[in-house]
């Protein structure tokens, strides 16, 4: 299939700004590497964790950088995104993502589940269950983490439950009932905003993994981006793309203030135009 205009006139293999990347290609800004590292020692302590950020800043970059970084020997991690379940259904995703056979009733959903993190455990494999978007929790599904979490007599951290969602989980967190399970949550992690330089080694990573060798964002206009999308990887993915089509339909080698100018317009994102 002949390659897109847009790509060739850029010298680009592929769509820099697409979601399908390997765990290997992920870009994590070196400000952020701290946060990884405490992710991973809170799961190799087998500790329960909380990462919460604003939409788009990279939350599920470090869920896949997690995922890379523990060992697949001593590790088991599910993960889960749909958050809107009750707490019979909850389990029931739970069971089908370990590949467990779903039961009839809540309680044995809940049995199914808890035994099966025992046998883990009885193999020296610690299960961690990756819970995204879990600010949209039912309050029923919050009651019974703690519940979840309890083993012989709450002596074995045979789980590690990592929260995943916007900054209000921790707020509802930190309410009076849902304190039980608030207080074994010891590794609490915030994302938080990136900055400019931040925007700027994201750009040159994403278009050095399609093939671009040199460089194609002017600095005001990387300034631009950045202030536009406030760091936020996903509008930054947006704006680029729209950026790099509408240089190369005007036959423009560098994607200037003008350009960025011009998309922010067309995406109604100019606080002019709002």
């Amino acid at each position: 299939m002949k390659t897109p205009q847009w790509l060739s006139a850029f010298g680009l293999s592929r769509p820099p700004f697409a979601k399908d990347l390997p765990d290997s290609d992920l870009w994590l800004p070196k400000a952020r590497q701290a946060l990884i590292d405490d992710l991973v020692i809170g799961c190799a302590d087998n500790d329960h964790v909380l990462l919460v950020g604003e939409p788009g800043v990279g939350k599920t970059c470090v869920l896949r950088a997690l995922r890379h970084r523990l060992p697949e020997a001593g590790f088991r991690l599910t993960y889960c995104h749909n958050a809107t379940l009750g707490r019979r259904d909850f389990y029931r995703q739970l069971c089908l993502a370990l590949g467990l056979t779903p039961k009839a009733t809540a309680a044995s959903l809940f049995y199914a589940v808890s035994s099966h993190v025992e046998d883990l455990g009885r193999e020296h494999i610690h299960p961690v269950f990756l819970l995204d978007e879990a600010h949209l929790l039912h309050q029923d599904v919050l009651d019974h983490l703690h519940i979840l979490a309890n083993y012989q007599w709450d002596q074995k951290p045979l789980l590690s439950i990592v929260l995943v969602g916007l900054p209000e989980l921790a707020d509802r967190l930190q309410l009076r009932k849902n304190r039980a399970f608030w207080s074994r949550i010891y590794t609490r992690l915030s994302l938080g905003d990136a900055l400019p330089e931040d925007t700027a080694e994201y750009l040159d990573h994403r278009l050095t993994q399609a093939g671009c060798k040199r460089d194609v964002f002017s600095e005001n206009a990387i300034a631009m981006v950045h202030e536009a999308a406030l760091g936020r990887l996903r509008d930054i993915d947006r704006i680029a793309t729209a950026a790099l089509k509408t240089a190369a339909r005007r036959k423009r080698k560098l994607v200037d203030r003008a350009v960025i100018a011009d998309v922010l317009d067309q995406q109604s994102m100019n606080p002019n135009h709002l």
